[in-house]
């Protein structure tokens, strides 16, 4: 896709013109590096199934370094990951690692001391979960010291390179491993578009999701700024899904000639899983933490995977790696360059 005529209602692609009676642009958010092109360059993100795989055979060629390393200092570097951003993602992602490192890489590599590993979790302002009610955001701090993880708070991450990590007030973190979670922002297609865009990239839409002027194009998602009670909608998976179906029933109700009243977001909730049995969550004005929280969040996760098959695997691939703390997956399938990414 090239852009768009909104005159002739027309696509324009590579391969030439796709004519519309009704459109709806969802085409989601890209990593937000803030102009910082160093972090661009070294960092990793999750954006696609492809990324996680880079990032993982990044981790293990850490790894299959670190054995053979004989300098201490460049050792520890190699086992230390950085993480910024202390949303749900960067959460969850430090959660997780901490284990991986701990209960999974140590079995792989009995000769390193991978309690030397360091996982930090670097954040700008001065609370984790900012969304989150402050008992939650207390019970993650301590919840992730309490598992080895480095949580810096009043942090900002200036400059990156590939063995090193650097903070605004000029500490530096030696270290081989940058995951970005900072932040995100609408994806370029928003620039495109006949309208002047928001923080973030994103697009104005009307109370139906409409651009303005264009009642026959519809913008959801990430892509989309709306205010709801005097806050603008986050760019969350939730509030694109309750988007795209209220598109598709505008689009129905507009080929039946009825209308619908303005759409309107209904936050079913927060929550995120910091570690094994323990979790946060926040929903209908009840807060949860620890085990049951954790329950929560599992059992939420299966019941929006697509189809029975897809949810039994899952679950018996969860209760497996609970009980044995076994990954299934450790293969490195790509080999990497000396100064950055994978290649073939």
């Amino acid at each position: 896709m090239t852009g768009i005529d909104f005159g002739a209602r027309n696509i324009l692609t590579d391969t030439g013109h796709i004519p519309y009676d009704c459109l709806v642009i969802g085409a989601g958010s890209v990593t937000n590096y803030f102009g910082l092109a160093s972090v661009e360059r070294y960092s990793f993100d999750l954006k696609e199934l492809s990324d996680a795989e880079t990032l993982r055979n990044h981790m293990l060629t850490a790894f299959e370094r670190a054995v053979i390393e004989p300098d201490p200092a460049r050792q520890r570097a190699l086992m230390t990951f950085v993480i910024v951003g202390g949303g749900p993602t960067g959460v969850e992602f430090a959660g997780a690692l901490v284990e991986l490192v701990h209960f999974v890489l140590a079995k792989d590599y009995p000769e390193l001391s991978t309690h030397a590993a360091r996982v930090v979790l670097v954040e700008a302002t001065d609370q984790l979960l900012a969304a989150m009610p402050e008992t939650q955001r207390i019970y993650t701090l301590k919840k992730l010291r309490s598992m080895s993880v480095e949580v810096l708070l009043n942090a900002r991450m200036v400059d990156a390179g590939p063995e090193r990590v650097m903070l605004h007030d000029g500490a530096v973190i030696p270290a081989h491993t940058l995951f970005w979670s900072a932040g995100v922002k609408a994806a370029p297609l928003a620039a495109t578009l006949d309208a002047t865009t928001k923080a973030g990239g994103r697009v104005p839409v009307e109370p139906d999701l409409t651009l303005p002027g264009h009642s026959e194009v519809y913008v959801i998602g990430d892509m989309a700024y709306l205010q709801q009670d005097g806050s603008v909608l986050p760019m969350t998976a939730p509030v694109a899904m309750q988007m795209g179906i209220y598109a598709g029933n505008a689009i129905l109700a507009r080929e039946g000639g009825r209308t619908l009243s303005p759409f309107r977001y209904r936050d079913k909730g927060t929550m995120a899983t910091i570690g094994r049995n323990a979790a946060v969550a926040s929903a209908f004005g009840l807060n949860f933490r620890g085990y049951f929280a954790w329950l929560v969040w599992l059992l939420l996760h299966l019941y929006y995977l697509i189809g029975f098959r897809n949810r039994i695997v899952v679950m018996l691939n969860w209760v497996w790696y609970y009980w044995y703390h076994e990954r299934q997956v450790r293969l490195i399938t790509k080999r990497e360059s000396d100064d950055g990414p994978d290649i073939p």
